[in-house]
């Protein structure tokens, strides 16, 4: 008896720890493309409204560009300790 309910406490630590991993993979790509998702449901919210919306959407492609850039940058350790050689 005691085996099944280790086995059940297995099954549900391997199951958090993936559950941990999709969200703070979740977090790293809202960090990155937090400001373009914001500004295409800006641009989306203004165009439901009736309003026009390409100020905002030219507001998310500016992001995403900078976003691209940030992601296609050799990152080190150093560059988050803030210690580069």
């Amino acid at each position: 008896m005691t085996q099944r309910i280790k086995q059940f406490g297995q099954g549900m630590t391997e199951y958090i720890i993936i559950v941990a991993l999709i969200a703070i993979a979740a977090i790293a790509v809202y960090g990155f493309f937090g400001d373009t998702i914001r500004g295409q449901m800006g641009a989306m919210s203004e165009e439901l409204a009736g309003a026009d919306g390409s100020a905002a959407q030219a507001k998310a492609t500016t992001a995403a560009g900078a976003a691209a850039g940030a992601a296609s940058d050799k990152k080190t350790l150093s560059t988050y300790t803030g210690q580069s050689k």
